[in-house]
């Protein structure tokens, strides 16, 4: 499954030279993990973020976003966001902030 290359470049440039970022290919698409912990990442044209449980009902409605569901049950704690709600920069600015917020609040395995 292809991802949206344009897309990876828009997240590298907003992630900037942030340390403890790395990409790995995951979910059939490419996922950006940020001290070791999934923040953000791309499924085909989507932008998938992890957001942490106090937000994420709020985020959940904001236009063009949707639960993530690849088996018919939603994961918890991930969004699709499609590209229609991405389309400034700081649009892919603020979700990515989420995505960060996310793994810099998660629990160490």
């Amino acid at each position: 499954m292809a991802y949206n290359e344009a897309l990876a470049d828009r997240i590298r440039l907003a992630l900037g030279a942030r340390e403890g970022i790395e990409e790995k290919k995951m979910f059939g698409g490419l996922a950006f993990m940020y001290k070791g912990k999934m923040a953000c990442g791309i499924v085909k044209d989507d932008l998938m973020v992890r957001v942490v449980a106090s937000k994420f009902e709020s985020s959940l409605e904001k236009p063009h976003c949707r639960e993530m569901d690849f088996t018919g049950r939603p994961m918890k704690g991930f969004l699709f966001v499609e590209p229609e709600g991405f389309d400034s920069d700081r649009q892919l600015e603020e979700w990515i902030g989420l995505g960060i917020e996310f793994a810099e609040n998660a629990a160490a395995k």
